[in-house]
């Protein structure tokens, strides 16, 4: 059985964020072209679980009226009460905990969807395999962090790079572990 890899498929400003002030992700909307998808539907296509957090996972459901991951086992980090429901599971507990019963299991590799709270925790406790990081063409100057202070030093090697006509660059690094 190979591993399930977890892997981080965000996009984030030059200046590293994921957001503006307020969640704003209105950045983003210049690099919707006709027919681009910057490998996203290839990339879900290898995935059959998700991990995000509830601050995300509400802001999705609310901009859209749905969550667009629902055929896949989705789980929601929270510091509320956990179970389920609408297919999703919310996970109060520890997120190195949650991973490690996933690679246990057969299955796709797992896309970890933000937000930045649970992209560092994953980072600070080794969870994350694999980083796709979409770099848009924009300086937001304030706004959410992708990477905060305190997580470790990580050595990372390319896999592939790869610039598309709107100026985004999007590269795919594999996560070494000391």
């Amino acid at each position: 059985m190979s591993k399930r890899n977890v892997i981080l498929y965000i996009a984030a400003s030059l200046d590293g964020c994921i957001a503006g002030p307020d969640d704003d992700l209105s950045f983003l909307e210049a690099m919707q072209l006709e027919g681009e998808d910057y490998g996203y539907q290839a990339f879900v296509e290898s995935i059959d679980t998700v991990i995000l957090g509830r601050r995300t996972f509400m802001w999705v459901k609310n901009k859209t009226g749905t969550f667009p991951h629902l055929d896949k086992d989705t789980y929601v980090i929270t510091r509320k009460q956990g179970g389920s429901e609408d297919g999703v599971t919310y996970w109060p507990g520890s997120i190195r905990k949650l991973v490690d019963e996933l690679q246990s299991k057969p299955g796709g590799n797992i896309y970890c969807d933000g937000g930045a709270a649970v992209v560092n925790e994953m980072l600070r406790t080794g969870c994350i395999d694999e980083i796709i990081l979409s770099v848009v063409p924009v300086i937001l100057g304030d706004g959410i962090r992708l990477f905060h202070e305190g997580i470790p030093a990580s050595s990372l090697v390319l896999l592939s790079s790869q610039s598309f006509a709107s100026g985004l660059v999007q590269m795919h690094y594999r996560v070494l572990r000391p």
